[in-house]
């Protein structure tokens, strides 16, 4: 672990490697699991606002499970998107491959909104755990993503240079120019 600005950073962040393999796994980390995903306060505004632009790219069980549950929910104390019937996503789409992707995110490749999804699906395999005076920056392994590690490991491309635009977004490019330098000082 090491320390930038106000973050303690898991050392696997630049040790470990990874590259999303949607030719293994389809998307299933949409799909799989027992939760929606994490949200910020800030994003719950954000995709209340933008539903009815997103709405057209989603599935009608996606549409209907946010209509029950509303664009965003609260379980256990956490913010997290809706699940359909406890499973997957209600943001989640599939593609005529049968892989899921992002509703939100096709909305935004469309250019119909400018927020392109929740940051907690931007960083994956990266998980931000909020303290009171630091954010925790860690590497998610998920055996579902074993074939994006393999793939990371041949292609040599660390998790942090995989999430470079999703850890900018959060973090900003001086705590990411700071990372690099600390990655280039351990040698990756």
């Amino acid at each position: 672990m090491f320390q930038l600005k106000k973050t303690i950073v898991s050392e696997d962040i630049i040790e470990k490697d990874f590259v999303c393999n949607l030719n293994a796994c389809k998307g299933e980390c949409c799909i799989a699991g027992e939760a929606g995903a994490p949200l910020e306060e800030d994003e719950v505004k954000i995709m209340a606002d933008i539903y009815e632009e997103v709405k057209p790219f989603l599935r009608p069980e996606g549409i209907a499970a946010i209509e029950a549950q509303g664009t965003s929910i609260v379980r256990d104390g956490e913010l997290e998107t809706p699940l359909v019937n406890g499973a997957e996503c209600a943001y989640v789409t599939f593609n005529d491959k049968g892989w899921a992707s992002c509703g939100i995110e096709d909305a935004y490749n469309a250019g119909k909104v400018d927020w392109k999804k929740p940051i907690s699906c931007h960083l994956y395999p990266v998980r931000v755990q909020k303290y009171s005076s630091f954010s925790a920056v860690n590497y998610h392994r998920w055996p579902i993503c074993d074939d994006a590690c393999t793939l990371g490991q041949e292609l040599k491309v660390p998790v942090y240079k995989f999430t470079k635009d999703a850890l900018i977004r959060k973090f900003g490019q001086e705590w990411y120019a700071e990372l690099e330098t600390t990655a280039a000082e351990m040698g990756k």
